[in-house]
């Protein structure tokens, strides 16, 4: 009888997680090779807070890369549901559309919104802000300790509202707090001595809150624009504004994947297939830059059909301070003339170089800076 090609590496050596990012995941490796299979396949060993498991008898993996189809390599039904409810367990409850509904309004008194009204060197026209609000469920939390602060939804591809972080700016659009809309709604409930809603109380069962890209409910929407990602929300914002909303299919589609480790595969899969332009924020030495870089080359192989570029130019051109001090692209645009940044691609290239003549683009308004 012959054995199971495909077994889980019995040595020592862990990979990150695509699930929980966390270095706990053990590989599927092919026993006839000694190779790892792709990355996604494997289990994440934090059995009760994680329990990713991905199984390359799963999902048709190996019935189509071995050259058996003995009974030994196939999987039972009652193991298939085992590994269905281990994958499903990590992310499930959503926060309802009505608690987001609930945030849209009181732009008047969203410190980050009218400053980009009035405080800001060169403020937009209140049409392009309308415009980012409406794209990306932009609101305002209206009361409380975080009153002012802006509201920033991370809707997933199937319109599911997987997190709400809450920031306060100040005068100058930097961050002064940050926290979630969840966190604030359970200390309402604990302040007044009442249950949490059922909703909640669900979704604080999730191991990961902040489980998908912000604006990742856009992709459907606009299925051939060239995508910018960037760390976070933010930074897509101010993007959105100074290169134009979407609607062109020649214009960026602007994206965040929420903080410097949040760039994992498991958050970039919904980009499959697409054209990516990636913006790290800077860092001292470089690390933030080199550490994506590495992943993004990691991706490009896991991802067939998707295609990943990496931006250096704030790399390159920026001072020593600014890099020991994490700037990041919106620094440096909210300091130009957004109306020089308008205008449309011409379409000339080919599709598959668009990303890398975008990137051209923004590196040809950007340098105008440095210079």
């Amino acid at each position: 009888m012959m054995g199971i090609q495909y077994i889980l590496d019995k040595g020592s050596r862990k990979f990150i997680c695509p699930n929980c990012e966390k270095k706990r995941f053990v590989r599927y490796i092919d026993t006839e090779n000694k190779d790892y299979l792709p990355l996604k396949y494997g289990r994440c060993d934090r059995e009760s807070k994680c329990a990713y498991h991905l199984n390359p008898y799963q999902d048709g993996y190996a019935k189509n890369n071995t050259k058996e189809n003995s009974k030994t390599t196939q999987i039972t039904s009652k193991n298939k549901t085992y590994l269905k409810k281990r994958v499903a367990k990590g992310v499930s409850a959503s926060i309802p559309f009505d608690i987001m509904k609930q945030t849209l309004s009181h732009y008047e008194g969203n410190t980050f919104i009218q400053n980009l009204l009035s405080n800001i060197p060169y403020p937009f026209f209140e049409k392009d802000i309308e415009k980012v609000i409406a794209l990306y469920y932009l609101g305002t939390i209206s009361k409380g300790y975080r009153a002012k602060a802006i509201t920033f939804p991370f809707i997933d591809i199937n319109n599911k509202i997987r997190a709400i972080q809450v920031k306060q700016f100040n005068k100058n659009n930097h961050t002064i707090g940050t926290d979630f809309l969840h966190s604030i709604i359970e200390k309402h409930f604990i302040n007044i001595n009442q249950p949490l809603p059922e909703w909640l109380t669900a979704y604080k069962k999730n191991d990961k809150k902040v489980s998908c890209l912000f604006g990742e409910h856009l992709l459907k929407q606009y299925p051939t624009n060239t995508i910018a990602l960037v760390e976070a929300p933010k930074t897509a914002i101010y993007g959105s504004l100074y290169w134009g909303s979407p609607d062109s299919p020649n214009n960026l589609l602007w994206l965040a994947v929420y903080n410097k480790s949040s760039f994992s595969l498991n958050k970039v899969m919904a980009l499959k297939g697409r054209n990516v332009i990636v913006f790290p924020d800077l860092s001292k030495n470089g690390d933030t830059y080199n550490e994506w870089k590495a992943k993004a080359d990691v991706f490009t192989q896991e991802l067939p059909g998707t295609r990943f570029v990496l931006s250096n130019l704030l790399e390159e051109s920026a001072s020593k301070n600014d890099k020991e001090n994490g700037l990041d692209l919106a620094d440096y645009l909210i300091q130009l003339d957004w109306r020089e940044f308008k205008g449309n691609n011409k379409g000339n290239q080919s599709k598959c170089d668009m990303e890398i003549a975008e990137l051209e683009k923004i590196n040809r308004r950007l340098k105008m800076h440095f210079n």
